[in-house]
């Protein structure tokens, strides 16, 4: 079961978070804002199926967002959660810990933004357009 996000990234990209990752519907990006990978999604938690966010809801479940970018890819992999809610309607976050919020859409993440390939990176630092595919297997 898979869910379909287009954004694209931004000079501001720096992926140097340590614990985080996030995709955000926002049309800007601070430097601060160093967990960012891409901007303008066209999709938000709160738009997932329902049948996605109840699989996603099992503690047994391995979640994956593969991140694709003029040529470049990166999957991180992490677990479900009885708590996961999908509700935000702004921004998607895979988190390394098991703290869940309501912009949380994976916990115990395999990688951070700051572990992510360099090249993918830079690309979505260009601006690149980026594909974000979400998959759930329990």
């Amino acid at each position: 079961m898979d869910e379909v996000v287009h954004a694209h990234g931004h000079e501001h990209v720096s992926a140097e978070h340590e614990s985080t990752l996030e995709i955000t519907s926002d049309d800007f990006l601070t430097p601060a804002g160093d967990c960012i990978l891409a901007i303008e999604a066209d999709r938000v938690p709160g738009e997932f199926a329902p049948e996605f966010v109840a699989a996603c809801q099992d503690a047994d479940a391995t979640i994956t967002a593969t991140i694709e970018a003029d040529g470049h890819s990166t999957t991180v992999s992490g677990n479900g959660h009885p708590d996961l809610t999908f509700e935000s309607d702004r921004s998607h976050v895979c988190r390394t810990s098991d703290y869940v919020d309501d912009r949380t859409v994976m916990v115990e993440a395999d990688a951070a933004a700051t572990d992510l390939d360099r090249e993918l990176v830079d690309t979505l630092a260009d601006g690149a357009e980026a594909t974000i595919t979400f998959s759930v297997d329990v």
